[in-house]
């Protein structure tokens, strides 16, 4: 991948190097999402629940939080929305009311 950006009127690009030396991977069903004027914070966890008939509440651990500056935030959503978009082209919509 690369990043191409203008400077002094000209096309710069760089590339980018992933370094996954220190990755760690983490697996979520729930997602949360808050914000204010300076970040957007991503909630993460597994919902422990399994049956709701014997249960007053939803238990969820979360694991990760990822806070994000807007621009970062805006550019998931660009990036995301791609992904989901090609992923129901190829396998049927997502249902969220499901």
């Amino acid at each position: 991948m690369s990043e191409s950006s203008k400077a002094g009127g000209a096309d710069q690009v760089r590339a980018i190097e992933w370094r996954e030396d220190s990755m760690s991977t983490q697996f979520a069903n729930v997602v949360n999402v808050q914000g204010t004027r300076e970040q957007v914070d991503l909630f993460f966890g597994t919902n422990r629940t399994w049956n709701l008939a014997e249960t007053e509440s939803v238990v969820v651990d979360l694991s990760n939080r990822v806070i994000l500056t807007p621009l970062a935030a805006k550019r998931l959503h660009s990036v995301l929305g791609g992904v989901l978009t090609e992923y129901e082209n190829r396998h049927g919509r997502l249902d969220l009311d499901a």
